[in-house]
């Protein structure tokens, strides 16, 4: 959808990329550190600083206490994280629930590892999980459950019974938990994120992905990092050894430092909560019905009052004849399921959700 957003000469709410610019002091900070010569490989499992400065973040964030040396791994993006815990874990035949519509690299990573992703479908509006139906799945196969929480591409979140509830099949199946929380930081109406790292027996059986990408609007840095109990910790390593081996040293240097403030990443919520409101309040007088998103930075439309066209084909003609690009909420599940559901990125200037409001108010 991005290439057709530039082919089209069309706004870009498709990809989910910010279009505004990073902290000046985050980029001064690499700046600094490439003057002073960090400039050659990190060790394996991220620097010292970096993973330092986590460890102390977590503690602040889920009153949970973490060894950095040996619970915490810098990755490049949470995109990695995620795909080492998977080749880390998961072998040939064994199964993977995946809960759609799910983040596009899910499915793949799981069969490139020779595992088989089992695809539990989320409805709208609210896209809560099932949890009878995730236990009538669980086989002797069955050997990790992924959850991504605020979710993308929905908005929805995952409440404290959820992640009770989680915790009382993962042990009662010995089933690692794979958790995507890449938009920690990004949720909305004084709700409140449920890491798995705040419930000490699932995290014991848990791999936590996080991103700074998504928290400092850098998503074209590619860091991130796995938060997970030694144990597992030694395996996922294993796998980021031969997958990246080391990420950026000046940028891991700078994050360091840039998160012993706090306010670098505490007002992030209030920040997107912003934006999302600014946005539902362009559209209003509309015809598409916004459905509800309680975190990350992507608004689902409905547009059952707009047109009949199935998913794919509404988002190419908007690109396309009316300049602006979504992503088909279809492409999201593997039987592409069709809801008259369309993403939009909402981490964009006021300029550009303004335009995209003027052009939706018109449809």
């Amino acid at each position: 959808m991005s290439r057709l957003a530039a082919e089209a000469g069309a706004l870009n709410l498709s990809q989910g990329f910010p279009d505004f610019p990073i902290s000046q002091e985050l980029i001064e900070f690499i700046y600094k550190n490439m003057k002073a010569g960090h400039n050659q490989y990190a060790p394996m499992p991220g620097t010292i600083a970096l993973r330092k400065s986590i460890a102390n973040v977590v503690l602040k964030t889920y009153q949970r206490e973490i060894d950095f040396e040996t619970e915490v791994t810098i990755t490049a993006g949470g995109t990695e994280a995620l795909f080492s815990a998977i080749a880390a874990f998961v072998k040939q035949g064994d199964e993977v629930i995946v809960f759609d519509p799910a983040y596009d690299s899910y499915n793949p990573s799981i069969r490139l590892n020779g595992g088989v992703p089992v695809h539990i479908k989320l409805k709208p509006p609210h896209f809560g999980i099932d949890w009878e139906e995730v236990k009538s799945k669980i086989t002797s196969k069955t050997r990790m459950i992924m959850i991504n929480t605020p979710h993308n591409p929905t908005g929805a979140i995952l409440s404290e019974s959820d992640l009770k509830t989680l915790e009382q099949i993962a042990i009662e199946n010995d089933l690692i938990v794979l958790s995507d929380e890449v938009y920690e930081r990004i949720i909305f109406d004084n709700q409140e994120h449920q890491s798995v790292l705040k419930f000490p027996k699932l995290a014991a059986q848990s791999v936590a992905v996080f991103s700074f990408g998504k928290t400092f609007h850098a998503t074209g840095w590619k860091v991130g990092y796995a938060v997970a109990p030694e144990n597992l910790t030694k395996e996922i390593r294993k796998s980021h050894q031969f997958i990246t081996f080391s990420v950026n040293t000046p940028v891991q240097l700078a994050l360091a430092e840039y998160l012993t403030n706090p306010n670098n990443y505490l007002e992030l919520g209030n920040f997107y909560q912003r934006k999302r409101d600014l946005f539902l309040n362009q559209i209003k007088g509309s015809s598409f019905q916004p459905l509800p998103c309680r975190g990350s930075y992507f608004q689902l439309l409905s547009y059952k009052a707009v047109s009949d066209k199935n998913e794919m084909e509404m988002a190419e003609w908007m690109t396309k004849e009316k300049k602006l690009a979504p992503i088909p909420v279809s492409a999201f599940y593997k039987d592409k399921s069709d809801h008259k559901l369309l993403r939009f990125c909402f981490a964009k200037g006021e300029e550009t959700l303004e335009k995209a409001g003027s052009i939706l108010r018109k449809l």
